[in-house]
C-alpha cells in the first residue's frame, strides 16, 4: 500500500511539474503579447505641428501583437514618453496574432482595415534626439519599454535599445 501512495505522489508531482511550465509560458506570452515594434520619431521634412499644414501624421509608433494565439483589444492601453506625454486608446481596436497598429499624430479616421489610430492631436509626441516609450496595459502594469537615440528613424524595430518586463 505504501508503494502505491509513493507512486501516486510521484505521478501527481510529475504531472504538476509538467503543467506549471505550460501555464507559465501562456501567462508570459499574454503578459508581453503587445510590444513596441518601432517608431518613426523624426517626421520627414521641417517639423511643423500645424493641424492644417504640419507633418505630425508622419510621426508614428508601431505596436504589434506578438502572440501566436491571443487577440488583444487595445482599448485602455496607454502609451507614455519619458516626460509624461500620454495617449490612451479609448476605442476598441482588436489586434489579431501577428497584427500591428500605427499610432499616428494629427487627425484622421481610425481604421482596423488600415491598421491606424490617430492621436487627434497635432503636437509632436516623440523627441527627435532620444526618448523612452512606455506601453501600459489597462490594468496599469507595464507591457513594454522602448528607448531610442538619434541614429535614424526606427519604423521596423531595427537598431534600438529594448527593455522588457
Amino acid at each position: 500500500m505504501r508503494k502505491r501512495s509513493i507512486l501516486a505522489a510521484a505521478v501527481t508531482a510529475g504531472t504538476l511539474a509538467a503543467l506549471v511550465p505550460a501555464m507559465s509560458a501562456h501567462a508570459a506570452e499574454y503578459s508581453s503579447a503587445l510590444k513596441v515594434r518601432g517608431v518613426q520619431y523624426d517626421a520627414p521634412g521641417r517639423d511643423s505641428n500645424s493641424c492644417t499644414s504640419g507633418n505630425t501624421a508622419a510621426e508614428y509608433l508601431t505596436v504589434k501583437n506578438y502572440s501566436t494565439k491571443s487577440t488583444v483589444n487595445l482599448k485602455g492601453y496607454v502609451v507614455k514618453d519619458a516626460t509624461g506625454n500620454r495617449f490612451t486608446f479609448t476605442a476598441n481596436h482588436y489586434l489579431e496574432p501577428g497584427d500591428y497598429v500605427k499610432l499616428r499624430g494629427g487627425h484622421g479616421t481610425d481604421s482596423d482595415k488600415s491598421n491606424v489610430v490617430y492621436r487627434d492631436n497635432c503636437n509632436f509626441l516623440w523627441n527627435n534626439d532620444r526618448d523612452t516609450i512606455y506601453l501600459y496595459k489597462p490594468s496599469g502594469s507595464r507591457a513594454d519599454v522602448h528607448s531610442y537615440t538619434k541614429s535614424g528613424s526606427d519604423p521596423d524595430g531595427d537598431g534600438y535599445i529594448r527593455y522588457h518586463n
